[in-house]
Parts: structure tokens; C-alpha cells; sequence
């Protein structure tokens, strides 16, 4: 339940943000949406990025738990400023949420992990049904904030967007309040060490988080999309060192585990660049480009799409869960890099959805159906199903055990990677003049063959990551 509030908090923002831009600094002008799309993948990329430094935090210097509270109340000033509607202030929110939920979202899934043995075989089932949880937020998150943009008040609908900022500031009080609360039913689980229980270093990573938010403000708008992209290669590089100097202290089954973790983590890159495409041009799309026209008239909110996805995974979640588990009592359960290479196959099949409607369903009032960005959701959460929750628990099992906090920053950093190239690559597919059904075509029909492309070539290698994993399932 912490994680689900945290979920709603990042949801409402992710379907408001580039919408919130273009209307509230470009009057609705779609010149705005390049800089909406690469905006929208940095601070995507950010949120995931600096999850290598809560890690840390978390792992060496005060505990699980009191960087998930502290993360949690930074993470709520920030989404209170979101709502000032001012340029530096949306910079300024967006810095504060960035470096709080860097220290809050890579712990709370790590201490989901030490609930479990290391080869307990109920690890991933256990976080398939923690990711069915969480998503119950994001489900929510756009249904409810989204119905508040469109009706809440009577004010200019850039107005009510602000609105979606205070009620995610709201759920982030409601997700500390839990933690701080529940957090006595966890028996010592993530607490800090004996001799870190002092306050000092709890003040001192307070100091350092607000000392960071400046140096984020100043990737937003001073470095860009492009040049934080070189930024986050170079750190994925030092941090996957980092990880094979620790894991061959342990020798070489530990380093091979880590360089097959490092292999997935590439391919993870891809899939989230194609995904977050959900808070740009699948935004975008569903606003001018689809016929939202149902039944009687009534218009469906751009934001509720986003809920489709989480819905997708309540319903989906508990049927592949059962899957794995019936597979696995015949000993044929896909192993990790199977389910990761289904999970960009899934992916694909998505944006072939996508590339048939733009080709052929186009009305001759120029809108898609309403049918066919919903299936494309869908398609996109079969495969999430097949990633995400694996992913989580991969880096459990295969990270050098000194140092899971960090590499479970290291697989938010590939998201993190992935984030800012979706942000990158919207932004080129919208050019100057916005998003149009050509440009959509042309961008759609390349992310279908990438994604096709690298999934069947893992499909392919799988054999060789197993072995590097050495009996890891």
C-alpha cells in the first residue's frame, strides 16, 4: 500500500505532465510538444536514474526504511510546487520529486526481496502479485485525477491540471503515513545497521537530497534530453564496474551472474523506450487522433487511457502468476531471458497494432477508432507482465549480495536510459509542428521492428545467458 500511493502520485503526474506543458506554456499550441516529449523522458529518466544513489543511501548509510520515509517527504513538497504554475517552479517540483523518489523506489521493491529466501521459488510470484498491487494505484491514479482535470472546477482546463499535482501530493502524504505506520509489521526488515541507528546521518542524506535538487533543476533545463543521455551512459558504466568488481570478490559464478544480469539490463533499455511513449505520443495521439466520441456523445478523457494498462495488469497479473507456477511443478517455466525476450515480442505486437490503424482505419475525419490504442495497451502490459516483475526479482537473486540495494538503482537506471531515449525519439517523431498520423506511421513502424528484432534475437541467445546464471530460475 505504500508503493500503491506512491504509484498513484507518479501516475497522475506521468499522464498530466506533457499535456500540462503544451496547454499551460505553449496555449495548446503543438510546437510545444517536442519539448513536452524530450521533458517528459528526462524526468522520466531522472526518477529511475538516481534510484542508483537511493540504493546506496539504503545500503550503506541509514537503512531501508528511513530512506523510504525520507524519500517519501521529499517527494510530496515537490508535488505540492508542481502546481505553482510558473516554468522554474514545474522545474523546480519536478527536481524535488526526481531526487525523493531516487531514494524511495528502489528500496521499497528491495525490501519486498528480503522477505524471501534467496532461492525461494516463490520469489517471482511474490512480486508479480506486489506488482498486481501497485499497479491498483496507477489504475486510479488516471481515472480519478483525470475526471478532476476534466470536471472538477470551472476554471480553464491548464488550471484543473494543477489539480492532478495537489491530489498527487496528497497521496504522497497518505503513502508515508503507511509506511511510517506499518512499517513495525516488517520485524527489523530494512532497518539500519547497529551502529547507524544515530539521527546524524539520517540529517546528513536529508542535507545531501536538498543539495541535489538544485544539480537536477540544472539537468532539466541546462543540459537537455541529448546531453543527459551521454550523462546516463557514462553513469550505467560505472555502475555496471562497480558491479563486477564487487561480484568477482566472490569469483567467477558471481561475476558470470552479473554480466548476465548487465546483458537483460541492455535489453530493458529498449523496452522502456518504446513504452514510455504512453505520456508522450500515445498522449498526444489519444488528443488529436483518436475518435474519443462514445456512447451518446460522451467524449473519453485523454487520461483515462493510461489506466488501461494497470487495469490490464490486475486482470492479467494473477493469470500469468498461476501460469509460471503450473509451468514450473512440469519444470518448463520460461527461464529470464525467455519471459524478457516475450516481453519485447509483446511489445512489438503493440505498435503493429498501431501501424495497421495509421495504414489503414484513418477516418475521412482524419481520427483512428477508439479500439485500436487500447489494444495496443493491452499488448504492451502482456509484455510488462513478462518483464517488469521478473526484472525486479532477477536482481535480487543474481546481484552480489553486498550490493542488491544498488544494483536494483542499476536496473532503475536502465529504465532511466530507456525513459530519456522515449523522450528523444518523441520529441523527433513530433518535430516542430506536432504530431500528425504520417509522423506517427513513419515512427510506429520503426519501433515495431526494433522491438521485433530484439526480442527474437534474445529469444536466441537465451541459452547462453542461462548459463551464465548458473541454475538461477
Amino acid at each position: 500500500m505504500t508503493e500503491f500511493w506512491e504509484r498513484f502520485a507518479f501516475y497522475s503526474v506521468s499522464w498530466a505532465l506533457a499535456l500540462y506543458v503544451v496547454a499551460q506554456f505553449y496555449h495548446g499550441d503543438a510546437s510545444g510538444q517536442a519539448w513536452a516529449s524530450a521533458l517528459f523522458g528526462s524526468y522520466t529518466a531522472l526518477i529511475y536514474g538516481t534510484g542508483i544513489f537511493g540504493g546506496y543511501v539504503a545500503d550503506k548509510l541509514i537503512g531501508y526504511q528511513r530512506t523510504i520515509l525520507l524519500g517519501a517527504v521529499v517527494m510530496a513538497a515537490g508535488l505540492f510546487v508542481l502546481a505553482v504554475p510558473m516554468r522554474a517552479m514545474l522545474l523546480v517540483g519536478l527536481a524535488l520529486v526526481i531526487v525523493g523518489d531516487g531514494l524511495f523506489k528502489p528500496n521499497i521493491s528491495s525490501i519486498v526481496g528480503q522477505l524471501y529466501g534467496r532461492d525461494d521459488p516463490r520469489r517471482d510470484r511474490g512480486f508479480t502479485l506486489f506488482y498486481m498491487g501497485i499497479n491498483a494505484g496507477a489504475l486510479i491514479a488516471p481515472l480519478l485525477t483525470g475526471w478532476m482535470a476534466a470536471h472538477f472546477t470551472a476554471t480553464p482546463l491548464q488550471q484543473n491540471y494543477r489539480l492532478v499535482f495537489l491530489a498527487a501530493g496528497v497521496g504522497m502524504l497518505l503513502s508515508f503515513l503507511w509506511f511510517w505506520f506499518g512499517r513495525r509489521t516488517l520485524k527489523g526488515i530494512g532497518r539500519p545497521a547497529a551502529s547507524a541507528e544515530g539521527m546524524g546521518r539520517v540529517l546528513g542524506v536529508a542535507a545531501g537530497a536538498l543539495i541535489a535538487v538544485p544539480l537536477v533543476y540544472w539537468l532539466l533545463e541546462g543540459v537537455g534530453a541529448t546531453g543527459l543521455q551521454w550523462l546516463l551512459g557514462l553513469l550505467f558504466v560505472v555502475v555496471a564496474a562497480l558491479l563486477l568488481v564487487e561480484a568477482a570478490r566472490s569469483g567467477a559464478v558471481q561475476t558470470q551472474r552479473v554480466v548476465a544480469m548487465l546483458i537483460i539490463f541492455a535489453f530493458n533499455v529498449l523496452f522502456w523506450m518504446f513504452y514510455y511513449q504512453l505520456g508522450t505520443t500515445f498522449n498526444f495521439l489519444a488528443e488529436n487522433l483518436v475518435d474519443r466520441k462514445l456512447f451518446g456523445g460522451w467524449i473519453f478523457p485523454v487520461g483515462w487511457f493510461q489506466s488501461v494498462s494497470p487495469l490490464a495488469i490486475i486482470v492479467f497479473a494473477p493469470l500469468v502468476a498461476l501460469t509460471w507456477g503450473a509451468l514450473d511443478k512440469r519444470h518448463l517455466e520460461p527461464s529470464i531471458p525467455r519471459k524478457f525476450g516475450f516481453g519485447l515480442v509483446f511489445n512489438a505486437l503493440g505498435f503493429l497494432v498501431l501501424v495497421y490503424a495509421l495504414a489503414h482505419l484513418l477516418g475521412t475525419n482524419g481520427l483512428l477508432p477508439f479500439w485500436p490504442l487500447v489494444l495496443c495497451y493491452v499488448m504492451q502490459t502482456l509484455g510488462e507482465l513478462c518483464l517488469s516483475p521478473i526484472g525486479l526479482s532477477m536482481v535480487t537473486k543474481l546481484a552480489p549480495p553486498k550490493l542488491v540495494g544498488f544494483a536494483m538503482g542499476g536496473w532503475f537506471l536502465s529504465l532511466a536510459v530507456g525513459g530519456n531515449l522515449s523522450g528523444l525519439f518523441a520529441s523527433r517523431i513530433a518535430g516542430s509542428h506536432g504530431l500528425t498520423a504520417a509522423a506517427a506511421l513513419s515512427g510506429f513502424t520503426f519501433s515495431f521492428w526494433l522491438l521485433l528484432g530484439a526480442g527474437v534475437l534474445l529469444l536466441a541467445i537465451a541459452p547462453l545467458v542461462n548459463r551464465l546464471m548458473h541454475g538461477v530460475k
